[in-house]
């Protein structure tokens, strides 16, 4: 059995972690798997918005029993390995030129909480929890720290990482480390009305610059943020996409990129 599926419907690919008998816990295979998946999406121009799920009725329960096993007797440099693994995965999603909707499908726990944190959107069923409990089994959330914090205030990082206590959809929502929580039997159609705004009224090419940006600048001084912004403004203003952007503003007519995913959708239909 695969370790992750994928499907494409027009412009949107969805990633399926596929050990539903696991939880869809995270090893090492699995974290490979999905890593390779996206670098491959990434160079699909086709493809506008990338989706990550998981099978049967868990989002990603953390880390797979075995790798904890493992854990146990693994040397410092398997340890270092397989912590650059889960990071490089964590940067791959957080980098991603494509944005990443995380639909969370069910319980995500400690790396997969992780998981769906690192991504751009995600929308969680109401009875999902949440939660980085690692500090509960004398682990450190660390590698995910390095995204969540630029995401929640210190307040609500404190009280999530120390205590390690599990949250619903709704709390994780209101504190701003989900986007929104929906009824189970609305999760497929908000994520695919989300994803499918995004593609349909935004610049592919503006879109990875952005995310580029906003990855970039938290971790620049004042005033070499505000250089780089001017290089990023000064570039973009000579991209096709902003050429033909402005263009079509002026011209009161449809974004080449409404009308070419309206032609793919109907290709579809």
């Amino acid at each position: 059995m695969p370790l992750i599926n994928e499907t494409k419907t027009a412009v949107i690919r969805t990633i399926t972690l596929n050990r539903p008998d696991k939880r869809n816990a995270l090893n090492g295979p699995l974290v490979e798997a999905l890593h390779d998946a996206l670098r491959a999406d990434a160079d699909d121009a086709s493809t506008r918005v990338v989706v990550l799920t998981g099978a049967g009725s868990t989002f990603s329960s953390g880390a797979d029993l075995e790798a904890l096993r493992q854990m146990r007797t693994a040397g410092p440099m398997q340890n270092r390995a397989d912590s650059e693994q889960l990071a490089a995965l964590f940067n791959a999603i957080y980098t991603h030129p494509k944005p990443v909707i995380a639909s969370v499908n069910g319980h995500a726990i400690a790396g997969g909480c992780g998981l769906a944190s690192v991504c751009d959107f995600a929308v969680a069923v109401e009875s999902a929890k949440m939660g980085f409990t690692e500090v509960r089994i004398g682990f450190v959330p660390a590698i995910v720290a390095v995204y969540v914090r630029r995401k929640l205030g210190e307040t609500a990082l404190r009280d999530l990482m120390l205590r390690g206590r599990l949250i619903d959809a709704a709390e994780a929502a209101a504190l701003g480390l989900i986007h929104q929580a929906v009824p189970e039997s609305e999760l497929d159609d908000a994520v695919q009305a989300l994803a499918h705004d995004i593609s349909r009224n935004t610049s592919a090419s503006a879109v990875a610059l952005t995310k580029q940006l906003l990855a970039d600048v938290p971790g620049m001084g004042y005033r070499e943020a505000l250089d780089h912004a001017v290089q990023l403004n000064a570039f973009a203003r000579g991209t096709d996409d902003c050429q033909a952007g402005i263009q079509a503003f002026l011209d009161k007519t449809e974004m080449p990129w409404t009308q070419t995913v309206d032609a793919d959708v109907s290709d579809e239909e």
